[in-house]
């Protein structure tokens, strides 16, 4: 594998290298933060808490893909990313991706609120100090990193409320058991790319399967639980509750069939569809009834 591009990078490739699929993951749930604590109307800082969150999860993208692009040349899934196949140089991803963050941590210590930074000092360094060493070594790496993906709508609470009351601790609780069946899906479909680079994840120890559907669905039942809170709490109505609830029932049903070991392959694939659905839907619902509600 080349350490330098073989041809001048291009935009495309510089916007590959932040993830801006995922990326857009941390700036919804975020604004999603954000939009929960009612906040009063301030297109400044709204504009401002977008941009910074941007920054930060592109740069933190750019700085795993440095850190990971060696194992990524030799996984099908990520070889064809932007510095395995030397269309960007790893010193370029690496100063990029620290002035990202850099300009990140600026913008919402001075610009937004010095809580929200430092909660997004804390994913960039959970993300890159923490997760990303821990899939070399750790069976719990992907909790690790569901940490790390869970603060997001801690920044957007935060720079709405200047502190974290209850509703924005759910939402940290939400993201973090979502991404348990999330991660074990997409890690059982793709387990020979992460044994072959001898990371030591559950889906790559468990061969059969029988303990990675297990622990997605308990996870999946907390998920549950856990979005419900706010109805209980007195924090939202029951249209949320019952969107909610209808929502973590589909949910838990593609988990329960994710234990059956004769279709687990295409059960894990229906699970993961079935999270990139479920989150907005819930999220969305749950910042509809706060805005809708006296």
């Amino acid at each position: 594998m080349s350490s330098s591009p073989a041809a001048t990078a291009s935009f495309r490739d510089y916007l590959e290298l932040t993830k801006p699929r995922l990326s857009m993951l941390s700036v919804m749930t975020t604004m999603v933060g954000y939009f929960a604590t009612r906040p009063a109307s301030n297109p400044g800082k709204l504009t401002l808490l977008f941009i910074g969150t941007s920054l930060a999860a592109g740069g933190v993208a750019a700085l795993n893909q440095w850190m990971e692009h060696e194992t990524d040349a030799q996984m099908k899934r990520t070889a064809d990313r932007p510095i395995p196949t030397g269309k960007v140089a790893t010193g370029s991803a690496f100063v990029l991706g620290w002035l990202m963050c850099t300009a990140a941590l600026f913008i919402l210590f001075v610009r937004v609120d010095r809580l929200t930074a430092l909660f997004a000092l804390l994913t960039i360094i959970s993300y890159l100090a923490w997760y990303t060493p821990a899939k070399r070594w750790s069976t719990w790496s992907t909790e690790i990193g569901a940490i790390a993906g869970a603060f997001p709508p801690l920044i957007g609470w935060s720079a709405g409320e200047s502190r974290v009351s209850a509703l924005g601790w759910i939402l940290f609780a939400v993201l973090y058991f979502w991404q348990i069946p999330h991660f074990m899906a997409v890690a059982w479909t793709y387990r020979r790319d992460y044994s072959a680079v001898h990371f030591p994840m559950l889906p790559v120890r468990d061969e059969s399967g029988a303990r990675v559907a297990a622990w997605s669905l308990i996870n999946a039942t907390a998920l549950v639980a856990v979005s419900l809170l706010p109805v209980v709490l007195g924090l939202a109505t029951m249209a949320y509750g019952l969107a909610a609830a209808t929502c973590g029932a589909w949910f838990l049903w593609r988990a329960i069939v994710f234990l059956r070991r004769e279709c687990r392959d295409q059960a894990a694939r229906r699970l993961f569809f079935a999270s990139i659905i479920y989150l907005p839907l819930v999220l969305g619902a749950l910042v509809a009834d706060r805005l809708l509600l006296p």
